[in-house]
């Protein structure tokens, strides 16, 4: 019985750690809004390009915005589009990282949408598309995994023209 406590204590103490955002101070990571894919949607979303920091690939959301390994990319609604800054602060970033490449100047197959980068305080170039930031989500574990979309109605999977996917 003890063990079992612990290990159900154990277990609630790493996911709190891993959904965990501050930044704005609030929780905007954590939720039961999210949509959970199986192991069949994600045998079935395409293979990574490789090369490209930004393609696209199929969910069960339909076409979006993927990193170079096949991973969603998200919005952050609290983020400011154009203002050249990432409102995800702290441990905020390690719920939700950024999408980074290597130059100013991201490869991209697929995606129609105005592709960028901010820079962050490290010198380093996150990806944006139409001003607005791109983000993984940490429990998003396969290509294809669409953990992370509306998650505390803030955090959305992006189209390949731009738009949000969701309300």
């Amino acid at each position: 019985m003890r063990r079992s406590i612990l290990l159900t204590t154990l277990g609630l103490v790493t996911a709190a750690t891993l959904v965990g955002c501050s930044g704005s101070g609030d929780d905007d990571t954590a939720g039961s809004d999210t949509t959970e894919s199986t192991a069949e949607e994600s045998e079935s979303a395409e293979a990574p390009a490789g090369d490209a920091d930004l393609m696209t690939a199929e969910t069960s959301l339909g076409t979006v915005v993927v990193d170079g390994q096949g991973m969603t990319a998200y919005y952050f609604l609290k983020d400011t589009p154009g203002s050249g800054t990432s409102a995800c602060t702290g441990d905020c970033l390690t719920a939700w990282p950024p999408i980074m490449a290597a130059t100013e100047e991201p490869v991209v197959e697929g995606v129609t949408g105005d592709v960028g980068t901010i820079e962050n305080a490290d010198g380093e170039y996150q990806v944006t598309i139409d001003g607005r930031p791109l983000y993984l989500f940490a429990q998003d574990m396969a290509p294809g995994d669409v953990n992370g979309q509306g998650v505390n109605e803030v955090w959305y999977a992006v189209a390949p023209d731009g738009a949000q996917v969701g309300p």
